[in-house]
């Protein structure tokens, strides 16, 4: 048998913390060990806490590192730390889990010898688990928007807020995004809060119609996508100083609106970020000061209803609500039987032989052929990288936003499928669909299709 490799054992807080295989390396390129990850969340553990501490956090775990498989673990592990506190949780499905509760910086260094590089925590506190004190302006881009757009539509977010009166905290998502955060009186469900943070991206899309959307389908966006749905039941996000899976180990980094127009998210790693808050602290350090109410947003989502505009679509494997538009891609929506047979009797004309459909059909609205399902991104963009080369006059036609790469969340894994919308595509050159290259995802996630 092999020697057991060593462990460190940190005293924190007056409690034992143990390090197991510290030399482990987590971040291939840049060589950052398991060890370094905790003694980074050390040197930001009081902007950490902040951001996610006194409340149940998802452990989303990467025990071979970022160039391995990695899983979200909802339920705390029985075997833990007599310290370290759990808070059960009822989640939309019906299930329950005992979550970990981030309460101090010892369970913030027991969470990273989890190998948890990134903290997701639910936008409640651990003592009033039904009413949000956090509503979260998520905003994505799609393939190919330059980040000089993410900050124009921060600048959009934050000028919006100001004249409702509210006061937003921005933040670098570590990714490709950024998030900007509110800390809100916990007077309102998730419901409620879900529905002003739908607002609020509807007005930032009227306010910016082409450089931001709120629509829900990957198919129907461009620019900037507000998620609204962060802010429905059991969704979580990265928070403040989350270390996150690229390269470089870039993380989420508070900031003042005025560092906005200069920052660039490449500036922030596990690196340079605890001598940035060394030197001046954390960004957020006034964020729990500043409670908001949401009733102009709801006012706002009551005015925006009255104009027709209702609830927007959840995630797909929330319950249907009450009032939510069809719960289906525009791509496959059916067409009205009327508009169908006029289609039907146009066919015919041109083809008088050609079998008559069934009413109400689906009808594409946007051409769209899928490429692959893989559990890695990397694969499935490779599979992308064949479709291309098979179908180099089409693909040539394609722009950034054509390319939808949806990340799917099961209950424990995540896959990617990578789809192709071929509007731009003249008819004559588009593809058909073909076999799916690569089809390697989860079976039993599938269902949890997030489109």
């Amino acid at each position: 048998m092999s020697a057991s490799k060593p462990s460190v054992l940190l005293q924190i807080g007056g409690r034992d913390v143990t390090i197991s295989n510290p030399a482990k390396v987590l971040f291939p390129d840049a060589g950052h060990t398991k060890l370094d990850v905790v003694q980074y969340y050390l040197s930001v553990a009081d902007g950490a806490l902040r951001g996610a501490g006194g409340r149940p956090n998802v452990l989303v775990r990467y025990p071979n590192g970022i160039a391995a498989d990695f899983f979200y673990q909802k339920r705390a592990p029985e075997s833990r730390p007599e310290w370290v506190d759990v808070v059960s949780l009822r989640f939309p499905s019906g299930r329950s889990a005992d979550e970990v509760l981030l309460k101090d910086t010892a369970t913030l260094a027991w969470m990273a010898n989890l190998a948890c590089l990134e903290l997701h925590p639910h936008p409640v506190r651990a003592e009033d688990l039904d009413h949000p004190d956090e509503l979260r302006v998520d905003l994505d881009p799609v393939p190919g928007v330059p980040w000089s757009q993410m900050r124009e539509v921060a600048g959009v977010v934050k000028e919006t807020l100001d004249d409702l009166g509210l006061v937003g905290w921005p933040k670098t998502s570590g990714s490709r995004g950024m998030h900007v955060n509110l800390r809100i009186e916990r007077r309102w469900g998730f419901d409620q809060v879900r529905r002003a943070a739908l607002a609020l991206s509807r007005e930032v899309e009227r306010r910016a119609p082409k450089l931001a959307t709120s629509k829900w389908w990957k198919e129907e966006r461009h620019g900037v996508f507000l998620d609204y749905n962060q802010n429905a039941k059991d969704r979580t996000v990265a928070a403040a100083y989350s270390v996150r899976p690229t390269p470089d180990a870039r993380v989420s980094a508070p900031l003042t609106w005025e560092e906005v127009p200069e920052a660039e998210p490449s500036d922030f790693t596990l690196v340079t970020m605890p001598k940035r808050f060394a030197d001046i602290g954390d960004r957020h350090d006034g964020i729990d000061e500043h409670p908001c109410s949401l009733d102009a947003l709801l006012e706002l989502s009551a005015r925006q209803e009255s104009e027709g505009q209702g609830d927007a679509p959840w995630p797909p494997h929330y319950r249907k609500q009450a009032g939510e538009p069809p719960r289906v891609q525009p791509s496959k929506r059916r067409a009205p039987q009327k508009e169908e047979a006029k289609r039907v009797s146009a066919r015919r004309k041109k083809a008088p032989r050609e079998k008559k459909p069934s009413a109400g059909r689906r009808v594409s609205k946007h051409p769209l052929i899928e490429v692959g399902r893989a559990r890695k991104e990397v694969d499935a963009l490779a599979g992308l990288e064949r479709w291309k080369a098979r179908h180099m006059d089409a693909a040539a036609h394609l722009e950034p936003a054509d390319v939808l790469v949806d990340r799917m969340r099961g209950r424990f894994t995540t896959w990617t499928r990578i789809r192709v919308n071929l509007q731009h595509v003249p008819e004559e050159l588009r593809p058909l669909q073909e076999p799916l290259d690569p089809d390697d995802a989860p079976a039993d996630d599938w269902s949890n299709d997030r489109s």
